[in-house]
């Protein structure tokens, strides 16, 4: 099974940071700049682990998570919330969509075994 893993932030050192660290490890990475990016490429059948920025201009990354609930582009999918941003009230009312919090910045090594874990989920679970 292919490990992919799409990076969505609107930040480019960001996406190209990330990127490279998960690349490294052995994971097949996409990106994308904004939640509208992040639906093309699921509309294309992206199944893997996203990691979703929270603060992003225009659709913000709760307004990115309710969109793909409401496409029914979660299967095959788990998402992980990817930002700076303190959790909130609205992290309690996406929780069913949301498998795990990261903060940045991030250690990178932690960043590494939480997504080899998230894989472990996928399989585990038969998520597909």
């Amino acid at each position: 099974m292919s490990k992919k893993v799409m990076i969505v932030d609107d930040d480019p050192f960001i996406l190209f940071s990330t990127r490279e660290l998960l690349e490294s490890a052995g994971f097949d990475v996409i990106t994308a700049n904004s939640g509208s990016k992040c639906i093309e490429e699921l509309k294309k059948g992206f199944k893997g682990v996203i990691l979703m920025d929270i603060m992003m201009p225009g659709m913000d990354g709760w307004d990115t998570i309710r969109e793909i609930a409401d496409n029914n582009l979660l299967e095959g999918n788990i998402i992980t919330v990817f930002t700076a941003k303190d959790i909130d009230e609205k992290t309690n009312a996406f929780k069913e969509y949301v498998i795990d919090y990261i903060t940045k910045p991030f250690d990178p090594d932690e960043l590494i075994a939480a997504v080899e874990e998230y894989f472990t989920y996928i399989e585990k679970n038969k998520i597909k």
